[in-house]
């Protein structure tokens, strides 16, 4: 499966963001991540689905992956499907239903994720490997952006390849959270195909030059 990198607009410059999404895509990028925080799941307030819109009202065509640290899911499920969003993913334990939102999210044309807090275990991820498009774990608490890699979440992403490799469904599995140039190889190692960056790229001088470093490190 080709490796994924994501960046996190949480970390770009909001005052001119279309151009820093279009910059940070020609520089090498994959998709257009999206951190949406609503000071009641996380404590901490983010973008909601019109800053989607308007980047697909720029001009921005690339895919924008969505996490929802929301509570409750399914009203943003339907808004950000509607803002131009390719994948949606959501906490399992923040919505009433589980299958009700799965089927939202699929029924609004987007594939779907589950999201995975770094203390929390993979058990209902295991029992809907089945019907996901992506695994997303948490390698922070989330929350905030700029955080340090949570070491005892490597053993967990090998465990999320098993649980994915023992499938029959093609699940992207995505890591988020305090990754850089020096450990995404070994987070791709442990089994990540997916990968989320925020200030590790928007922080630095030259996006083209950090991509290349971290396409090298997982090549």
């Amino acid at each position: 499966m080709k490796k994924i990198i994501a960046p996190s607009i949480l970390s770009a410059d909001f005052s001119r963001l279309g151009e820093e999404v279009e910059n940070v895509i020609s520089a090498g990028a994959d998709w257009v991540h999206f951190d949406v925080m609503d000071n009641h799941y996380v404590p901490n307030l983010t973008i909601g689905p019109m800053v989607c819109r308007s980047l697909r009202s720029y001009g921005i065509k690339n895919f924008i992956d969505v996490h929802l640290m929301v509570e409750p899911v399914d009203a943003l499920v339907k808004m950000f499907a509607e803002a131009g969003a390719d994948l949606i993913s959501f906490h399992p334990e923040a919505t009433k239903d589980v299958d009700k939102t799965l089927a939202l999210i699929k029924d609004s044309g987007c594939a779907a994720g589950f999201a995975v807090n770094p203390s929390e275990g993979l058990d209902i991820v295991k029992n809907y490997i089945e019907e996901l498009d992506l695994a997303l774990l948490m390698s922070v608490n989330p929350g905030f952006g700029g955080q340090k890699f949570i070491d005892d979440v490597l053993p967990k992403i090998t465990e999320m390849r098993e649980i994915i490799d023992s499938s029959s469904k093609e699940v992207r599995l995505e890591v988020d959270g305090g990754l850089n140039t020096e450990n995404i190889k070994t987070v791709c190692d442990a089994g990540a195909d997916t990968f989320v960056l925020g200030s590790a790229i928007f922080n630095t001088d030259d996006y083209s030059n950090t991509i290349n470093k971290l396409r090298n490190s997982i090549s």
